[in-house]
């Protein structure tokens, strides 16, 4: 079997700079993985279906999300099927992972967080419990590496939002309140928390090394999928 190639699929933004820091990730992962072609589910194109019906070959698909909510779940399994590609092997998301935590937590010291000082997860949010329950996992992962209590708010769908975490955490006495990014890429969620009033907030994880092994690690969980149904 010739090597498969890596589809990678992210959520999609209007912003320049987010779409190049895809861009910056996927040539990183290049590095590791010969053949990687970027696809969104969300805003801008090309779509999954769109990229694997345009394959020869056997391609394994990486959710690049943090949290398994619609998109991981139903978009991306529809667009593969939608694509009537027969040796497409679907791995599970990024996120939650405690790499993606150690990213959190390296980006907060960067901002100048330090012991002591309050933290809020802020995740895009869903409507879907699955997706919810994973950023809990992402926060307990980031609250053992930080050793505190990691509060989570949303931007864009459920509750509480963010800036409603951290007035209230001003409320209660802490004088520094750091919003800890939990976006893959900027664009406009990104910005949104720079209007929370919080003392810091931290880049999104974007193409981190570790983020670039995440990607090849889920890759090379394909290929191993791919080989056994081959196999059989």
């Amino acid at each position: 079997m010739s090597a498969p190639t890596l589809v990678l699929v992210a959520h999609g933004t209007r912003s320049t700079r987010g779409v190049d820091m895809i861009a910056a990730l996927a040539d990183r992962v290049r590095e590791s993985v010969p053949s990687v072609r970027t696809a969104f589910v969300d805003v801008l194109g090309p779509s999954p279906a769109e990229i694997l019906a345009d394959l020869d070959g056997p391609a394994v698909v990486v959710p690049a999300f943090l949290a398994s909510g619609y998109h991981v779940h139903t978009d991306v399994p529809r667009e593969v099927a939608a694509s009537g590609h027969t040796a497409a092997a679907v791995t599970r998301a990024l996120g939650p992972d405690p790499m993606l935590a150690a990213i959190v937590h390296e980006r907060l010291i960067d901002e100048g967080w330090r012991p002591g000082d309050a933290i809020v997860l802020a995740a895009a949010g869903s409507s879907d419990t699955r997706a919810l329950f994973d950023v809990r996992r992402g926060a307990a992962m980031l609250a053992e590496l930080t050793g505190s209590a990691v509060h989570i708010g949303y931007i864009a769908t459920g509750a509480p939002r963010v800036g409603d975490v951290v007035d209230r955490l001003r409320v209660e006495g802490n004088p520094r309140v750091f919003v800890a990014s939990y976006l893959l890429a900027h664009g406009l969620f990104q910005q949104r928390l720079h209007t929370t009033g919080a003392t810091g907030v931290t880049e999104p994880i974007g193409e981190h090394a570790g983020v670039v092994d995440l990607l090849v690690q889920r890759y090379r969980s394909g290929v191993r999928e791919l080989e056994r149904v081959t196999v059989r």
